[in-house]
């Protein structure tokens, strides 16, 4: 094996395989990297050692596969041994406290990686440091996780899952004390502290025995029924959920879904929805779909359709793999059915939730205590309630980090934070969950189906007299792809410096002129008196925002944890102006203006959005 690493020709790589080699014990990714080096697959070993997985705020998320690059037994141990001193160094009550675990169904048997494994790895990490551990024995959503961390009152909470991405991937992504997902300076020192703590320590490796420990205790059952008692202080129609005749769909997309949506449904007395058979049971292998994406539409959703036709049921409810997110999709008059996007949800969830506590808090002046929370890339309906209505609107930076971050302090203050959303279908409809829950939302939209179906209404009719009631909010969203940093930096640059002038932005788009820039990467808001930004900015992501005297709003902004340019675009129109047609032409035209003048896509090389 010596002689083989010697003749890789690169000293850096030598050294990383053969630390690797000296730290792994599964045999099947020591095996894999020994076959690399033995057929001297020089890119292949690049690929795998390539650099360090980061962690960011959002955890990891990589391949599973052997190396530092990809999520392997090894790597999460690594990772663990980071955490774990980085929560001694910031708790002093850590083994009084302890942390929560769980997982997802994710498995890749090539490299013997799998959800399960990863999690008694990190319990084996902490355990040997007598850190008390809650690992739930059996796959749970996501949202279970930042919910023990709360009720449990413990000092951090890890999920492992790679949500909706391919099946290749894993991932791990950490809570807080608080409960929400952890925001700067914590993934620094965190990052750091795994650094420090590569050599796996003489008990990381032993999973049977931390198994054994008095320190690991299971939360699934008591959990379990906490999480279902917490989320009927949401259901306020028993009485209609139970005679209810809607009949409605659900796929869980071979994730953990299935049975959690089956007890939601049953906590607010809704009729068990259908199951679609094919994806009801967690399957790694996602084997009925291209990608286990409810954002996708309609692909992922053909089967729910086809039950849909079969039992006459008019909903279709669709969670992500680790059931944080809700897609929902409803058959129209006319046969078709149409997918709604996460902002139209995020309108008919506000509207909805709002609905309900004022029914029960007729009290005036009792809306001066009531928030609710939207990302800044995310529809302004919820602002334009939140104006008539009188209570309060505020945005966030993109992510459920942000929003679940500012709920909790707002909570602290005694306030109540009602509902919270982001246009990547994730909705926090319950504050004993800080991060997207799709567990508790079907459940409420279960609920508003069947109380919209006693007002014979739908839920595109709703929408409509939503966007009545408060001004049409018509968004248009995507993306280009680029593999290119550098041409993503001057595509930005060039917006900054606009005709050559150094931080100078655009004035019109064209034919539509533009009354406001934020720059959320520099600091720059044309519209604060002092033209600082308000919300938190960063260097190592671009974001600008654009506001047009129609009435539009443009963000372009650079993914995190994907090769795109996104772009999300929405016309607000004032209620009374319901002209739709109009409206829906004015924002392509503007979409249109946008990609042509900002994104340069034929200049630039850029790759549309796949159809």
């Amino acid at each position: 094996m010596e002689n083989g690493l010697s003749s890789l020709g690169d000293s850096k790589l030598e050294q990383d395989v053969r630390q690797w080699l000296q730290y792994d014990r599964n045999p099947k990714t020591v095996s894999m990297v020994q076959d690399l080096v033995k057929n001297k697959a020089v890119e292949a070993l690049k690929k795998c050692f390539a650099s360090r997985m980061e962690f960011g705020t959002a955890g990891l998320r990589a391949a599973m596969g052997p190396g530092i690059s990809c999520m392997n037994d090894l790597t999460i141990i690594q990772t663990t041994q980071g955490f774990c001193c980085y929560l001694e160094q910031s708790f002093g009550n850590l083994k009084e406290r302890g942390v929560v675990i769980g997982f997802d169904a994710r498995a890749h048997p090539p490299s013997g990686g799998s959800s399960k494994r990863f999690a008694s790895l990190a319990a084996a990490v902490f355990i040997s440091r007598g850190v008390p551990v809650h690992l739930f024995s059996d796959i749970t959503p996501t949202p279970f996780v930042p919910f023990t961390v709360s009720h449990l009152g413990l000092c951090a909470g890890i999920m492992v899952t790679a949500s909706h991405n391919p099946k290749q991937d894993n991932g791990y992504k950490v809570y807080w004390e608080n409960g929400a997902q952890i925001v700067s300076p914590h993934d620094k020192g965190i990052s750091k502290a795994i650094e420090e703590n590569l050599e796996p320590w003489p008990e990381s490796w032993n999973t049977e025995e931390a198994l054994k420990s008095p320190l690991l205790k299971d939360p699934y059952e008591d959990i379990n029924k906490q999480y279902f008692k917490a989320i009927q202080k949401h259901c306020h129609h028993r009485e209609i959920n139970k005679s209810s005749q809607v009949k409605i769909v659900h796929t869980s997309v071979h994730g953990v879904g299935h049975t959690f949506v089956q007890s939601a449904f049953k906590a607010f007395d809704l009729h068990p929805p259908y199951a679609v058979e094919e994806q009801k049971d967690p399957d790694p292998e996602f084997p009925t779909v291209k990608y286990p994406n409810p954002e996708e539409g309609e692909g992922v959703l053909t089967l729910s359709f086809a039950l849909a036709e079969k039992e006459g049921a008019s909903v279709v409810l669709a969670n992500d793999p680790d059931a944080d997110r809700l897609a929902i999709a409803e058959k129209q008059e006319s046969g078709q059915w149409r997918v709604f996007s996460g902002n139209e949800l995020g309108a008919l969830l506000g509207w909805w939730i709002f609905h309900c506590w004022r029914q029960q808090n007729p009290d005036a002046a009792a809306v001066k205590n009531l928030y609710m929370l939207s990302s800044t890339v995310s529809s302004k309906i919820l602002r334009a309630i939140a104006l008539k209505e009188g209570f309060h609107f505020e945005e966030t930076l993109t992510g459920f980090k942000w929003m679940g971050n500012r709920a909790r302090d707002l909570l602290d203050q005694g306030k109540t934070v009602l509902f919270a959303f982001e246009e990547a279908i994730g909705y926090m409809c319950c504050s004993a969950v800080l991060d997207k829950d799709g567990v508790s939302a079907a459940a409420i939209a279960g609920e508003m189906v069947s109380y919209l179906a006693t007002k014979s209404t739908s839920l595109s009719q709703q929408l409509t007299t939503i966007y009545k009631e408060y001004g049409y909010h018509i968004s248009k969203n995507s993306y280009f792809i680029c593999h290119d940093q550098e041409v993503i930096r001057s595509l930005f640059e060039r917006l900054r410096n606009h005709e050559g002038q150094k931080d100078s932005y655009p004035t019109e788009c064209g034919r539509f002129s533009i009354s406001a820039v934020r720059d959320l990467t520099t600091g720059y808001d044309s519209n604060q008196a002092d033209k600082k930004a308000v919300l938190p900015t960063s260097k190592s992501s671009q974001m600008i925002t654009f506001t047009f005297s129609n009435g539009g709003v443009a963000t372009m902004r650079t993914s995190g944890t994907e090769p795109k340019i996104k772009y999300y675009t929405e016309l607000c129109a004032a209620p009374g102006n319901s002209d739709v047609t109009h409206l829906k032409k004015e924002l392509d035209d503007l979409v249109d203006a946008i990609v042509e003048n900002f994104f340069e896509p034929e200049k630039n090389k850029l790759q549309p959005k796949p159809e």
